[in-house]
């Protein structure tokens, strides 16, 4: 797979919930750094996100290539439904690297977690 194939399936393995195929992205190494959750190993944040989430639907609005090194931007519109039933919608940015073996080394989520935040701590 090349950056922006990587980049097709990772929105839509999240958008469907498949945790494992979103997980075998990235490399053994591989890590994500939220506003919300922090940073974790993918396998760890991928499953806390899972658990906090009933339902998610997102709309790519462009994807950003770096051509000169394996780095790219996801931006994004994601609706979150929360399993307490919360709703919030918001844009997000997704700056993913990715090494030699075509596999995710780091992702960083940037978005307003303003609104966000308050509701995924209702669910602690």
């Amino acid at each position: 797979m090349d950056k922006k194939e990587i980049a097709y399936k990772y929105l839509q393995y999240l958008e469907q919930g498949d945790i494992t195929n979103v997980v075998g992205l990235f490399n053994s190494d591989g890590i994500v750094d939220s506003p919300i959750y922090g940073i974790k190993r993918a396998d760890e944040f991928y499953q806390g996100l899972n658990n906090d989430t009933l339902h998610s639907e997102l709309h790519l609005k462009g994807i950003f290539e770096q051509s000169d090194a394996n780095n790219l931007a996801l931006y994004f519109t994601y609706k979150w439904t929360l399993k307490n039933k919360q709703q919030v919608e918001f844009d997000v940015v997704d700056i993913i690297e990715i090494d030699i073996n075509n596999k995710i080394k780091k992702l960083k989520i940037i978005y307003d977690t303003v609104l966000t935040r308050e509701l995924v701590d209702q669910l602690k």
